[in-house]
């Protein structure tokens, strides 16, 4: 497998944005050595990275806060790729999410098996990772193109990812970091509701030790300044649940 460079120290079980907005990818690898070769690699090309290295493991990441792509080993202690991409198929929240299967498997019956129980691409061991790279922008931006686009648009809204910049009607929007990127989270994903819980993980980052209730408080913020007077709110709190961007958000005017 060919490697751009490596970083001196393991990424297990890390994450964080590597940048506002980057789009987040699991890698379940139990192999440390190419799971600190894939997740290095990932975060040079702008992704965030979560690495694991059992199923068992995945398997409550998925469920706490499902990332914009897997990268999944077929054989891993705890439970196997198979297993986990045969219930991320069967439930709402992840039967949409793009999967990417590695596997030392090369024969075609066993492709076609991991295809079959919900794979989008499935891809042998050794591979190269420049093509394994490839392969996660093209699926990215056939199934979630929301995530690579450099502006995001709702009514009379709109914010531009390489600038930092928020306008509405026509006037610039003055945000701060975290505002900014926690409107660009629920913007990706409208009629979404995130958790206070997975807005933390998404916006701040794992390792952030902040009470939920920061969450709150920001989202007070983005709202006082997005909305003048009269205008409408494009941010809904769902109670009992989180908040989410309004999808019919500018398309009642």
């Amino acid at each position: 497998m060919s490697m751009a460079s490596s970083p001196a120290e393991s990424p297990s079980l890390r994450s964080g944005p590597a940048s506002v907005g980057a789009p987040r990818i699991l890698v379940v690898e139990d192999e440390a050595a190419l799971g600190l070769l894939l997740s290095y690699n990932l975060e040079a090309e702008g992704f965030a990275v979560e690495h694991v290295e059992r199923g068992d493991e995945a398997e409550l990441r998925l469920l706490e806060s499902p990332p914009d792509l897997v990268i999944l080993d077929w054989m891993l202690p705890g439970l196997s790729g198979l297993e986990i991409c045969r219930r991320m198929r069967a439930r709402e929240a992840t039967k949409t999410l793009p999967v990417i299967m590695l596997t030392a498997r090369g024969e075609e019956s066993e492709r076609v098996r991991g295809l079959t129980i919900g794979a989008d691409d499935y891809i042998v061991k050794p591979f190269s990772v420049p093509e394994l790279m490839a392969r996660v922008r093209g699926l990215l931006r056939r199934l979630a193109p929301e995530r690579l686009a450099s502006t995001l648009a709702a009514g009379d809204l709109g914010l531009d990812r390489e600038n930092w910049r928020v306008n509405r009607a026509g006037r610039d929007v003055h945000l701060g970091p975290t505002e900014f990127r926690l409107l660009e989270h629920l913007m990706t994903k409208p009629g979404r509701v995130f958790s206070r819980a997975q807005l933390l993980d998404a916006v701040w980052g794992l390792s952030a030790e902040i009470d939920e209730r920061t969450v709150d408080v920001h989202v007070g913020r983005l709202r006082k300044a997005l909305s003048m007077v009269g205008e409408r709110d494009p941010i809904r709190t769902i109670r009992g649940a989180g908040y989410s961007f309004d999808e019919t958000f500018g398309k009642d005017a």
